[in-house]
């Protein structure tokens, strides 16, 4: 039987797994094998998941919890930490403990950041000495989202996403909607009548304010509720759409406005969620603070 061992500090701890928006997202091309080429602008958000790692004796990687319906070995925390392990030939093993709050389904990230928190965090527990290059890479093969997580910083994307570069820009307070629906990204983007031939802007234009999602058309053709909570959201501030969806946010200048926004779509029964933007993701604050 396995032995869950807790072995310092740092074992002891919940570490963050953030979400992000697509403050933008313009689809310029398609690649041979299928995969689209974008530009987004990636903004971690205050809002996250929570995972804490505890140390096993036999090199095992489990989940303590495991997700009723989904197979252990696809959880993507699971796959993460096997990945390390096929990559190193690491012999230790983890229970990894998975404290849920983004939505699934969202355009949050919230999959992709749970595994890009495992890289970074077990990289630092297990003492492999990998670069943040290097676990982007490795992130890269479990989805296009994880790479902006391990890198941790607001950013410009290129590519499928996974070329990223820093952009200033405020940190503004948030009202994200979840709307009552799961949107299939795949469907989304094999979708006829999506746009693939945007033309590529620059910084300053999404600076400047072009902001467009060029999946906004349609998702809200396929999938009514959204178009609801975009309504529903524009009465307080400009509402987008992050990613493919399904959540649609609003930016506020101050906190007094988005409280004042959340609780009247929460009290209109919306599944809503208040949030800060940062420039830099809260799970290398806390890295770089020693874990305490």
């Amino acid at each position: 039987m396995t032995s869950v061992q807790e072995m310092g500090a740092d074992w002891a701890n919940k570490w963050p797994a953030p979400a992000k928006l697509n403050l933008m997202l313009r689809i310029t091309g398609r690649r041979p094998d299928g995969y689209h080429l974008l530009q987004t602008v990636f903004q971690i958000i205050d809002l996250c998941d929570w995972i804490t790692f505890h140390r096993v004796d036999d090199g095992r990687v489990f989940l303590k919890c495991p997700i009723p319906g989904v197979p252990e070995q696809d959880d993507l925390t699971v796959r993460a930490a096997n990945l390390l392990k096929q990559y190193t030939g690491c012999a230790s093993g983890v229970c990894i403990e998975v404290e849920k709050n983004l939505p699934m389904g969202g355009g949050l990230g919230g999959g992709s950041s749970d595994a890009a928190t495992t890289l970074v965090v077990l990289n630092h527990l297990w003492n492999l000495g990998l670069s943040v290059e290097k676990l982007m890479e490795l992130g890269l093969q479990l989805g296009a989202d994880v790479p902006i997580f391990v890198y941790g910083y607001t950013a410009w994307g290129e590519g499928v996403g996974e070329n990223l570069v820093p952009i200033s820009i405020p940190e503004q307070w948030v009202v994200a909607i979840k709307p009552d629906c799961h949107v299939n990204t795949k469907q989304i983007f094999l979708a006829e009548e999506l746009t693939r031939d945007s033309k590529a802007i620059k910084m300053q234009d999404f600076i400047a304010g072009d902001r467009r999602n060029d999946c906004l058309p349609v998702v809200s053709k396929l999938y009514s509720s959204i178009g609801l909570a975009m309504d529903a959201l524009s009465r307080y501030a400009e509402a987008r759409l992050t990613g493919t969806g399904a959540c649609v946010f609003a930016q506020f200048d101050s906190e007094k406005s988005a409280r004042e926004a959340y609780f009247a779509l929460e009290k209109d029964k919306w599944t809503v969620y208040l949030a800060k933007g940062l420039s830099k993701s809260p799970l290398y604050e806390k890295l770089e603070q020693g874990s305490v």
